[in-house]
């Protein structure tokens, strides 16, 4: 596999600091470029990250002294040094559903991890394992921006990577009629830490702004499929969502009751061997992202926990853990992943992984 070039845009916000760390040692893609807002504009990232770096480690040597550009004013000069970059800004939708398209409108490709295109329906939202052929409507978006290689792919919302994972091959080979989760999700998802979130300590808020309208709708995206120049959603599962933010640094947990189809109702062994052997084009390729088991699951009672099985495989793994037949639904489970691996930047990293593979960025 060749080198890319990439550059990071938003790069000193918590999920732009997470791109900076996983892309450190990327076997395939070099970060060239950190851009973000004019008051960090001129400055080393070193400089423009200071206090505000979130991680127990140190900035990446080879980032570190990068200066770091203009994300708008800059545009074309990035754009330019780059063959694709990834976006994690923090700015009102509208911006950035504007700034994304004018980076593809000059040609370079945005893996973006932000929200404001996941609802334009000639942009793919992949998680690799599950609609990785979503990718193919990248050919008429191309024809609606007037681009030859510039476009805009997206990944879903940080909570769905642990329940959407688990609930897919289920559906798929024995149809599900209805999903309840309960998303109790950690305090990194709003770029915080517990520094710089004091509130949090000893404390939890039972609301989180738009997620759980995204919980609902997001994932009929993913099960959608591709209809002429757009993708088209599905209309089952039904999903119904509460999220909760939690006193936890790292990692999402989501509590699912589920309900199948009349008559199709499996044993719960039969939901054990689907999860076990559950694999998609991300393990096919043998991408450097991707895990190599994609859904664990843990037999304990009192297992998975945030603490323990956050970082498994890297991060990128899904994690699940007491399933039981349930006296309203069919069954019930909890989940989990890691929100700014899984969820965020390394979902963005393992979907540039399976474009570049699957010779959507030349």
């Amino acid at each position: 596999m060749k080198e890319y070039n990439v550059g990071i845009i938003g790069a000193t916000g918590m999920v732009g600091q997470r791109f900076a760390l996983l892309l450190a040692d990327h076997p395939w893609f070099k970060v060239k470029v950190v851009a973000a807002s004019p008051r960090s504009a001129g400055k080393t990232y070193k400089e423009a990250v200071g206090s505000k770096w979130a991680f127990d480690c140190d900035i990446p040597s080879n980032i570190a002294e990068l200066i770091v550009m203009d994300a708008a004013a800059d545009l074309e000069k990035i754009a330019a040094s780059v063959d694709f970059v990834f976006c994690a800004v923090d700015m009102k939708k509208d911006e950035i559903r504007a700034l994304e398209e004018a980076y593809a409108k000059a040609e370079c490709p945005v893996i973006s991890n932000n929200s404001a295109h996941r609802g334009t329906a000639d942009v793919p939202m992949v998680i690799p394992e599950i609609n990785a052929d979503h990718i193919r409507i990248i050919d008429s978006q191309k024809k609606r921006l007037g681009t030859k290689r510039g476009f805009i792919a997206v990944k879903s919302n940080c909570s769905l990577q642990s329940y959407v994972p688990a609930i897919y091959p289920l559906d798929k080979k024995y149809g599900i009629k209805e999903v309840l989760v309960c998303t109790y999700q950690a305090i990194s998802g709003a770029g915080k830490t517990f520094k710089t979130w004091p509130e949090m300590i000893d404390n939890v808020i039972p609301f989180i702004g738009g997620e759980e309208e995204k919980s609902e709708q997001e994932p009929l995206k993913i099960w959608g499929s591709v209809e002429g120049d757009k993708i088209v959603n599905a209309t089952s599962p039904s999903f119904t969502a509460q999220c909760i933010r939690v006193p936890v640094s790292d990692g999402h947990m989501g509590a699912v009751f589920m309900r199948f189809e009349d008559g199709k109702k499996p044993s719960k062994e039969e939901i054990l061997d689907c999860w076990n052997s559950f694999s998609g084009r991300a393990q096919e390729l043998n991408l450097p992202s991707a895990p190599k088991q994609f859904l664990h699951y843990f037999a304990e009672d009192n297992m998975p926990q945030t603490k323990l099985q956050r970082e498994l495989e890297g991060g990128m793994a899904v994690s699940i853990g007491r399933l039981r037949e349930d006296t309203q639904y069919d069954y019930k489970f909890v989940c989990l992943s890691h929100n700014t691996l899984r969820g965020a930047a390394g979902g963005g990293v393992l979907m540039a992984e399976l474009l570049c593979a699957e010779g959507y960025i030349d």
